[in-house]
């Protein structure tokens, strides 16, 4: 017994580290590319963000390589009659199939952290490397195509002489209902500093209309916010480390009873005064709009610790559909068997969790309803088995 579950285990763990190496690098190189296209970075900013990457590229390669590890393993020993033979021996398959689902219960847990550190760390970290390289970028972008787009912001040049941005215009379109800004100038400098969170761009002998037109015969400033291009600098319930989340729960039911507050004190003082005209609708509007953004970030807050287990255990889930599947085609392909363990993944589990997923963040469903896919995978697997080791 112990030989068999060592073989089994040996294997598993082998087959594992190798894809789980090629699938990473595989996706690692996908994900640099598609930072190197989106947001124009060159060499030196790309290789700091290597190591805010990695996590991010893992995470989506471990549940992979857990599917591909499990289906090529017992794969192959069923197509070999392995399993035949350890049934006539009067040995249940479970000797050999159980290594498969210890392993994945510590990837499981590997993957709860890492899924964990690539939200928060990981994204966090892509981001400030972004933001401190935002001068380099818009040089680049402007030297090759005169021309630069970030968040509502575009700026058009004639041509880029060294630091110098030759018959610059920027133009602001932003999204809320206010005029944006318009500034054209003779030559103009970017100068980025992250720590204070601003763009600051000098201009020499031009003209600003926000709305009004002011014209600047000799040189002056205009300051971007970076918020206005990397969003605001309040954090995304999706960017907090599990550690964060239970004080920002309390920190957001505190906020919600000051608006509580606020709205009652509102409404005791308009019917104190007399002044029926600030409990109408409109009057009332911001208070319910603000009170709502509140609910949804609480909601977003109780969902993530959810959905983060539920992707972790993902792998458990998926070897204990792909375990027994493999046992149980044996006389198929790898990429058959590999393809048809996926299948019920690709149709039941993925719009499961993305369904549950976007009704618990909107406090349709409860929280724990993002385990859904996780529980029906799990039925499916335990059917399979059942199957496997009566027949």
């Amino acid at each position: 017994m112990k030989i068999l579950t060592r073989y089994v285990l040996l294997d598993l763990v082998k087959v594992f580290l190798l894809i789980l190496i090629a699938l990473t690098l595989a996706i690692f190189i996908l994900l640099v590319g598609k930072e190197a296209v989106d947001k124009g970075l060159g060499l030196g900013p790309l290789l700091r963000m290597v190591p805010y990457l990695l996590p991010q590229a893992m995470q989506f390669a471990v549940p992979a390589t857990m599917l591909l590890a499990t289906t090529y393993v017992y794969g192959r020993m069923s197509s070999y009659n392995e399993i035949v033979a350890i049934k006539a021996l009067g040995i249940s398959p479970m000797t050999v199939i159980w290594p498969a689902l210890a392993l994945a219960t510590l990837v499981s847990f590997a993957g709860v952290a890492l899924n964990d550190l690539a939200v928060s760390w990981g994204r966090n970290g892509l981001e400030r490397v972004f933001i401190e390289s935002i001068e380099e970028v818009a040089y680049r972008q402007l030297r090759v195509n005169r021309n630069f787009t970030i968040g509502p912001w575009t700026i058009t040049v004639r041509r880029v002489d060294g630091h110098k941005l030759i018959q610059p215009m920027f133009v602001e379109q932003p999204s809320s209902g206010r005029r944006g800004q318009l500034a054209l100038a003779e030559e103009a400098e970017l100068f980025a500093f992250p720590d204070e969170g601003k763009l600051l761009v000098r201009l020499r002998n031009g003209e600003v209309e926000s709305p009004l037109k002011a014209i600047h015969p000799d040189w002056f400033e205009l300051e971007i916010d970076y918020s206005s291009f990397v969003g605001s600098h309040a954090r995304s319930p999706s960017n907090y480390a599990l550690r964060e989340i239970g004080p920002a729960v309390e920190s957001q039911r505190e906020r919600m009873e000051d608006i509580a507050q606020s709205m009652t004190a509102q409404a005791g003082f308009a019917m104190l005064t007399g002044n029926f005209d600030a409990l109408a609708a409109d009057a009332w509007q911001p208070f319910e709009k603000e009170m709502s953004t509140a609910r949804q970030r609480l909601y977003r807050l109780h969902t993530e610790p959810w959905r983060r287990w539920a992707n972790g255990f993902s792998c458990l889930c998926f070897v204990l559909v792909g375990a027994p599947l493999a046992v149980w085609l044996r006389h198929a392909e790898f990429l058959a068997i590999f393809f048809a363990c996926f299948l019920p993944i690709l149709l039941v589990y993925y719009p499961l969790i993305a369904a549950t997923v976007d009704q618990a963040k909107d406090g349709v469903l409860p929280p724990p309803s993002v385990w859904l896919g996780n529980f029906v995978l799990a039925l499916i697997g335990g059917w399979l088995l059942r199957r496997v080791i009566r027949y």
